[in-house]
């Protein structure tokens, strides 16, 4: 019993010897330890997605939509709509080929009908603009392993082989004009640049803005086109960079050639509001898939197309170069991309 009381005593005594440790005022002040979180990409989030960029361009097309079924009439409207089902119909057939799950309601399927329908002539036809769409969407999408591995730019692609199948009928033009008072196909006319080119005739700028010229669906009103345009940037769905150097090395480049021989070439305002230039600078070039994805490429696609329209536009056999320039230029974005890659923070030169 005494040793109890003995222990007890000994234990009290410890208590009192061992001081307590005073808290640390700076352990108040001090941050919680945070974790190191390891996370594959991506690491930047976004409320945009491929629908909501895909449905935006659409919505961007609609006055350019608008303003050629107001100068070409129903025919316009059979045109768009038959470039557009078929491109839906090839698109289910291809996701089932290949086993995927249906992806049209992603809706580029859509736009590359409506874009391919904008690129053609009111008077060509039906069967014919529907077998560019399923060019367009199995040989110019789904070969390459669909959205966001083509190469080219699917709508152009369609273009260039229904321009190689049928040259004769994609380049036989429609007065607007005669749309709304008798048969698309009654009265054939040329294009501005056409009439330029092979006659020396300027077409007057007024019509050239608002549409009333003959051409392809998409040539209608380069104020149409500009409207979408310009909404497309404000919603940073394409590279500002493309458009301004497609558009400002036409104009440079034209300029030169015009401040020669003004009789011999046009102006560079005469280039800029003729022709598919608007759209494709707008429409084509900006493509997200097709395009440059670094600043310093953007500015080098858009100069080289610039200088391939004007190429093609003053000393090649065709009045417009715009399709082609954009395609040739889809070829070395590749090149483009990796030659303009921002240097890893360290790399050597």
């Amino acid at each position: 019993m005494n040793d109890i009381i003995k222990e007890q005593e000994n234990i009290e005594t410890e208590k009192k010897v061992i001081p307590k440790k005073k808290p640390d005022p700076r352990a108040k002040l001090a941050k919680p330890e945070r974790m190191l979180i390891l996370n594959s990409s991506p690491h930047l989030h976004t409320t945009k997605s491929v629908p909501r960029i895909m449905w935006s361009v659409i919505i961007a097309l609609i006055p350019a939509m608008a303003m050629s079924f107001y100068y070409f009439g129903i025919r316009a409207v059979w045109m768009v709509l038959t470039c557009v089902v078929a491109s839906l119909i090839t698109e289910i057939v291809m996701n089932h080929m290949k086993g995927e799950k249906i992806t049209i309601s992603d809706g580029s399927a859509i736009i590359t009908g409506i874009l391919l329908a904008l690129t053609l002539p009111p008077s060509f036809r039906l069967s014919s603009a529907a077998l560019g769409a399923i060019v367009a969407i199995s040989l110019g999408k789904h070969i390459f392993g669909g959205l966001g591995y083509n190469i080219f730019n699917p709508a152009l692609l369609g273009r260039a082989f229904l321009q190689a199948s049928f040259p004769v009928a994609i380049t036989t033009w429609t007065n607007p004009n005669t749309a709304k008072f008798a048969e698309i196909d009654a009265v054939s006319t040329a294009t501005p640049l056409g009439t330029f080119k092979f006659e020396n005739i300027l077409t007057d700028y007024s019509d050239l803005l608002i549409g009333n010229v003959g051409g392809s669906l998409g040539e209608t009103s380069a104020i149409a086109i500009l409207i979408g345009g310009i909404f497309l940037l404000i919603l940073k769905n394409a590279d500002w960079r493309i458009p301004l150097s497609f558009l400002g090395s036409v104009a440079i480049f034209s300029g030169i050639f015009w401040m020669i021989d003004p009789a011999q070439y046009p102006s560079p305002l005469f280039h800029l509001l003729s022709g598919g230039l608007l759209f494709g600078a707008f429409f084509m070039a900006t493509d997200m898939v097709t395009s440059p994805i670094t600043p310093k490429g953007g500015w080098i696609f858009g100069i080289g197309a610039g200088i391939l329209v004007i190429i093609i536009r003053q000393f090649g056999g065709l009045p417009e170069g715009v399709m082609y320039s954009i395609l040739l230029m889809n070829g070395i974005t590749p090149l483009i991309n990796r030659y303009t890659r921002p240097r890893i923070f360290g790399e050597p030169r």
